[in-house]
């Protein structure tokens, strides 16, 4: 195979080749890091390229592999880490110049993961400042969309997502707080996956909000993601928030059929200001669903508005926790929207994040009473398609403000901690891609990864390529 075309496999589609020995991890490795070289300069995925770091975890690769010592689907498969997941000895920016020279002297658990599964790390990817979401500023230069150039990719994990669909990398591990793996995989075409709350540890990245943050991949299919999964799940003592449980083999789950799964859906909120196009995807999605034998039923979330505020809030006063000494010391190496949000939430009293989170414990007992009458739900994954950078954002106020937002389908399920995926369920007229959403209950991640495969593999959304080559 010419080398060059390497690049446009999936991750597991290359793990197969390397495993075989058919091709070698440097040659891989090579083939990524000549795209970058290529490409970034248009896409702009990379704050940090390892290029020498990578090629000689490649060779190491490839020397235990001829030794015998092969150790699984992600050995000397190039994948990239969102730039707020620390690499010991590579500077973490979280995307912003107040952590321009931030050098971290250990590596993340997920890093840590990696690395023991084999993978080489080609460099870190950007991001939205401090992931603190849309229209924040992009410190190293913005991130566009493979798709359309002049089209943001959403976020925070910005790029990841669109290293993946510009084949500069075969994963990604983002975070998600409220949407922002999801987000931006839906936006670039790509698979996002928010697992359950605690199942993936979060030490050694940069916090934006400690009850809400999850760390997942972004990947080019869902069998790539389930694989990612199976090498960085786990308990880890370092992290308050991780999940003592069982680790499921991921990629086993996603084996069967869809006879008699129960598929919610809400056509209230999630219906509300939906971009045609957008509505007819999902409704077709619903369909093939319902082909596979699924069945649809409608569910309802009477507080639905309030989760939406009550997120907001508790985002906004932690991250203002967080970012306390670097706002007092740092404020003008800033940009202007986070310079905003960390302000807004220091002004937050102690009763309206006390307030924010009685609404939460409602929110979550409200989705477990709709979920014990479905097995998952199916949401659109964004509102709309991916936004020009030079649209202003929607302006509203109050509850129109919260359903004017972006994120607005995706952040709920932080709130609960549910596992949530966005897969490519079609493009508009102009071509940009279109994302369905399936939610599952908390620690039913295989479920959620086995409706999205069952249903990847009844398209060919995700086989398509971006027009940047």
């Amino acid at each position: 195979m010419d080398e060059r075309e390497l690049c446009f496999l999936s991750l597991s589609e290359v793990s197969q080749l390397i495993g075989s020995r058919e091709v070698s991890p440097v040659a891989v490795t090579r083939a990524i890091l000549d795209r970058i070289a290529e490409k970034d300069a248009t896409i702009g995925a990379y704050v940090t390229v390892m290029g020498e770091a990578a090629l000689e975890s490649a060779r190491e690769a490839e020397r235990e592999i001829e030794q015998g010592r092969y150790r699984g689907p992600l050995h000397g498969v190039p994948v990239s880490l969102k730039d707020i997941i620390y690499v010991k000895g590579v500077r973490n920016t979280a995307g912003s110049k107040v952590m321009a020279d931030f050098v971290p002297d250990h590596d993340a658990t997920v890093t840590q993961k990696l690395r023991s599964a084999g993978a080489v790390i080609v460099g870190k990817a950007q991001l939205y400042e401090f992931a603190m979401g849309p229209k924040t500023t992009y410190h190293f230069g913005p991130t566009r969309n493979p798709w359309d150039l002049n089209r943001v990719t959403s976020g925070s994990s910005s790029g990841g997502a669109a290293g993946v669909s510009a084949f500069l990398c075969y994963g990604s591990l983002g975070t998600d707080t409220g949407g922002s793996i999801r987000g931006p995989a839906s936006w670039c075409g790509v698979v996002g996956y928010k697992p359950t709350y605690g199942v993936v540890s979060r030490y050694g990245v940069t916090p934006l909000s400690w009850c809400m943050d999850h760390v997942g991949p972004i990947t080019r299919t869902v069998r790539d993601a389930a694989l990612m999964m199976n090498a960085i799940a786990g308990y880890d003592p370092e992290d308050p928030g991780s999940l003592n449980v069982p680790v499921p083999d991921y990629a086993a789950a996603l084996e069967g059929d869809l006879g008699g799964l129960r598929i919610g859906i809400d056509t209230e909120f999630f219906f509300d200001g939906l971009n045609p196009e957008v509505e007819a995807a999902f409704r077709q999605a619903l369909q093939a669903l319902q082909s596979a034998g699924a069945n649809i039923r409608e569910v309802s979330f009477p507080s639905m508005d309030l989760a939406q505020s009550a997120h907001s809030l508790i985002l906004l006063a932690e991250a203002a926790s967080v970012h306390e000494e670097r706002i007092r010391g740092s404020a003008k190496l800033f940009g202007a929207n986070a310079r905003t949000r960390t302000e807004l939430g220091s002004f937050l009293m102690a009763t309206d994040y006390l307030k924010a989170q009685r609404v939460r414990t409602l929110f979550q007992k409200e989705f477990a009473q709709v979920m014990k009458g479905v097995d998952v739900l199916a949401t659109p994954a964004s509102p709309a398609p991916a936004s020009r950078f030079d649209e202003p954002p929607p302006r509203a106020d109050g509850k129109q403000a919260a359903r004017s937002a972006a994120n607005r389908f995706r952040r709920p399920f932080n709130l609960v901690g549910a596992p949530a995926i966005s897969v490519p369920c079609g493009f508009t007229e102009a071509g940009l891609p279109i994302g369905l959403q399936i939610v599952g209950r908390p620690l039913e991640d295989g479920l959620v990864l086995k409706v999205a495969h069952i249903y990847e593999q009844m398209t060919d959304w995700h086989r398509r390529r971006p027009p940047i080559g």
